[in-house]
């Protein structure tokens, strides 16, 4: 019953992010399993620019680490937020989607070859979360209970937890840095006194990717639960918060 439950999960979910998501755990478990090994799949300059490993520039960005807490965290919240983006603001318009996982990519790439980071996923993720907190201003969130806030402080929030937890915040801030550079031209720019569309998506990529028509039974995520995520609440009080604190 858990696996016919799962496998129809699986199915529902819109293609990116099936793909997105199913690399990323395919790749930590070829790893897990000694199929592979981290240094074969991260960042590295000189094997990509001079041994022409040109496979890294994709797989740095499918691996988050070990199974582990870190895993879970990163990969729960890149298929959450890469689903709701998908099934929300780019309903219909998956080539979109992937143009600003491409445009993305393409940006933190150019970073990394300044800034010694071998994997790029977690800064991915947090690009992800921080275009849909901007596209969704007026959600509210709760974190463990202890703060409420809207949704553009998301991951504001996610930084200061990295900070308690000790880690690095490059990551965070690169993410929210590149996540604001897409969402400034995207969003921002073009609705300005004299602005102007300048991210344009290659026809392409709408050719591949936007000529099958959509699945009339298809069956998007509720954009109104932030993530799926309750912040440590039980899920019946974190539905009525939701409901109760709705913008009119």
């Amino acid at each position: 019953m858990a696996a016919q439950t799962f496998q129809q999960e699986y199915l529902q979910m819109p293609p990116i992010t099936r793909a997105y998501t199913t690399a990323c755990v395919l790749t930590t478990v070829a790893v897990q399993l000694d199929v592979i090994t981290p240094f074969q799949i991260y960042f590295n300059p000189d094997l990509i620019f001079r041994q022409y490993q040109i496979w890294r520039l994709v797989t740095n960005f499918l691996y988050f680490g070990p199974i582990g807490f870190n895993f879970l965290f990163n990969i729960i919240f890149a298929y959450r937020y890469c689903r709701m983006l998908e099934e929300g603001s780019f309903r219909g318009r998956t080539a979109d989607f992937v143009f600003m996982f491409l445009f993305g990519g393409v940006f933190m790439i150019l970073v990394g070859l300044v800034i010694n980071l071998v994997f790029l996923g977690s800064v991915f993720t947090i690009m992800l979360v921080y275009v849909w907190s901007r596209r969704n201003p007026y959600i509210r969130m709760n974190f463990f209970g202890l703060m409420n806030f809207q949704a553009p402080y998301l991951p504001w929030v996610l930084l200061g937890f990295s900070l308690l937890l000790g880690n690095s915040v490059i990551i965070d801030l690169m993410g929210i840095a590149i996540g604001h550079i897409y969402y400034f031209l995207e969003d921002v720019f073009p609705q300005q006194p004299n602005g102007f569309k300048i991210l344009k998506t290659p026809q392409f990529l709408k050719y591949i990717f936007d000529a099958a028509p959509e699945d009339p039974n298809y069956n998007p995520l509720p954009e109104e639960r932030p993530g799926g995520f309750n912040w440590g609440q039980g899920q019946q009080a974190g539905r009525g918060q939701d409901e109760n604190e709705q913008p009119q």
